[in-house]
């Protein structure tokens, strides 16, 4: 049996993506381990990137606490940006948090 571990967290940014050179919008996801970027991508549709974002964050903490990464994807859900989520996939547990929460405020006037 291997125990649940409690307190990986993770910043996220996810954001659409002007036309340029590809004349269709896309979708821009990042994905956060402290001030490390451990995995980025593009999709098409949003809910793809956020499905992706999810998948990486969750390899991720596999990988950091020494376990194979299951065969089984990420269920199916939507990462709304700006959400805070928490991800259960077996024994790991973390929290995908945007990284705009991280920042502080600024203020009017400031420089």
């Amino acid at each position: 049996m291997v125990p649940t571990v409690h307190g990986l967290e993770f910043a996220y940014s996810l954001y659409p993506l002007p036309p340029g050179r590809l004349p269709f919008g896309r979708w821009r996801w990042e994905l956060w381990h402290g001030p490390n970027l451990v995995a980025a991508g593009w999709r098409l549709a949003r809910p793809d990137a956020g499905r992706a974002l999810r998948q990486r964050a969750a390899e991720f903490g596999y990988r950091l606490f020494g376990l194979p990464v299951p065969d089984d994807r990420i269920p199916p859900s939507d990462l709304q940006p700006g959400t805070t989520e928490r991800l259960a996939i077996g024994p790991i547990t973390c929290l995908l948090v945007p990284r705009a929460l991280e920042r502080p405020a600024v203020l009017a006037g400031s420089p």
